[in-house]
């Protein structure tokens, strides 16, 4: 069942989402060759709870760290470790907070150092099409064209979207009802309206669309081992149109 918000409650989570936000420009601000995952890991950590925050995925389903860290073909959950970011990484990080009883969500991929052309087109088509599917979240319209509206941008551009893993509702509970694929046909899906929050976000592959899960049982790869992007926004269905929570 779909649970629509008030005002009060989008309050809460644009404070949750405001500090994941800054989560994601302080790893902005570090990353660099030679940062350890871990590192990052511990920075945000640290950031949420000086906040009054609660790290929402750790220990989510027994997952062990604060934030996500997936590297290149590492298409989400992944676990920080010692591993040291190299020149020419791509990096996706899905942060999440829990605040006064409510969840932010958001995601980022970023450069390490120097990347290749390609992998500089594959995180700017993720992010447009995270913008174009959040253009498409306004009361009336269906769930699926948002969905749609990621897949064309994405596809267009001759790169796939991740059809294992998809978008989610937010609020007291980090997954609530509707799931949101980034793929599918227009006109399709529960309606939208005002009080939805919803967490869009668009994985998407350089290769194709399959991808696996590695003996950790947590970090998803793509199958033919080329490069992954991830971004994500927590957004609030308003009268007036999309309202981005994960902000500062």
């Amino acid at each position: 069942m779909i649970e629509l918000k008030n005002m009060d409650q989008f309050d809460r989570m644009r404070t949750a989402g405001r500090i994941v936000a800054e989560v994601l420009e302080i790893m902005k601000e570090v990353i660099k060759p030679g940062v350890t995952t871990k590192e990052l890991d511990h920075l945000a950590e640290e950031h949420i709870r000086k906040c009054g925050a609660i790290p929402a995925f750790k220990g989510y389903n027994g997952f062990p760290a604060t934030i996500c860290t997936s590297v290149n073909e590492e298409v989400v959950h992944g676990i920080p470790s010692l591993r040291a970011l190299k020149n020419g990484d791509i990096i996706s990080i899905d942060c999440g907070a829990l605040f006064d009883g409510y969840y932010g969500d958001s995601a980022i991929t970023l450069p390490v150092g120097q990347i290749s052309s390609n992998d500089a087109k594959l995180m700017a088509v993720c992010e447009e099409s995270l913008k174009r599917g959040i253009a498409q979240a306004w009361k009336e319209n269906r769930l699926f064209d948002i969905s749609h509206a990621v897949q064309t941008c994405v596809e267009e551009n001759g790169m796939s979207v991740v059809r294992d893993y998809v978008g989610h509702g937010i609020g007291r509970k980090m997954h609530e009802d509707p799931q949101i694929p980034n793929f599918g046909k227009p006109g399709r899906g529960p309606r939208l309206e005002v009080g939805m929050a919803l967490a869009i976000e668009p994985m998407v592959n350089l290769g194709g669309y399959q991808v696996e899960t590695l003996e950790d049982k947590w970090t998803v790869v793509t199958k033919d081992r080329r490069a992954s992007a991830h971004f994500e926004h927590t957004v609030a269905i308003m009268e007036n149109g999309p309202v981005i929570l994960t902000r500062i």
